[in-house]
């Protein structure tokens, strides 16, 4: 139990249909529900997504500054994919139903549906975990930084995040023009190293000033 909470209010709740509670929808087959405390007064240090995907759609990669995520799969298939930052390694792995890969807190990743009718439950260790997406990353980043910092030419990284949409949440984009490649499946959550990177370090403070999953 938690202090702040009034057990005796009539206002308590202990139930609720996160169906009812949606969080982004790209269509039918993809879209996220969401339950945290402010859909569920008596939850504690405890939230999750409910994630429907069809194959090859993905939660687009993003971190979660003040949570760590448990991926458990209840339906389909689907990889999860994460950066290691003390070993410079992307790290994939395939989940069926049953099966689970943990996030630690603070770790770039993203999920990948490997079938149609994929359903994946995230689960949080905080009542209202933060998130930055890599979608706002690359929008919000002045473009004259990113050329400078990285000897880009400007006109080119703009013409090439141009399709980039805030807020993606599920890509590819329903009106994705691009054109279709040829890519093997598995090359999606293909593992790449850079082993003159591999240090240990320590974690920058997080920063609480976030973005939060139901704003």
């Amino acid at each position: 139990m938690v202090s702040y909470m009034d057990y005796t209010s009539p206002s308590t709740q202990y139930t609720f249909d996160v169906n009812k509670s949606p969080l982004f929808k790209k269509e039918n087959k993809n879209y996220i529900n969401i339950l945290g405390i402010q859909q569920l007064n008596t939850l504690e240090n405890v939230s999750l997504l409910d994630i429907f995907l069809s194959a090859n759609n993905v939660v687009e990669p993003h971190y979660h500054p003040n949570a760590a995520e448990l991926v458990y799969c209840i339906s389909g298939a689907a990889t999860v994919s994460m950066l290691n930052p003390f070993t410079k390694q992307i790290l994939s792995y395939s989940i069926t139903p049953g099966q689970v890969v943990n996030v630690p807190r603070g770790w770039w990743h993203y999920e990948v549906a490997e079938v149609d009718n994929t359903h994946i439950l995230a689960i949080f260790d905080a009542p209202t975990p933060e998130v930055i997406l890599g979608s706002d990353i690359l929008k919000f980043t002045p473009a004259n930084i990113m050329s400078h910092t990285y000897c880009l030419d400007e006109n080119q990284w703009k013409q090439a995040i141009a399709p980039v949409k805030p807020s993606t949440y599920i890509g590819p984009y329903k009106n994705c023009n691009k054109t279709k490649e040829n890519i093997p499946h598995q090359y999606l959550n293909q593992q790449y190293q850079q082993p003159q990177y591999i240090q240990q370090y320590q974690h920058p403070p997080y920063v609480p000033q976030y973005r939060q999953y139901w704003g």
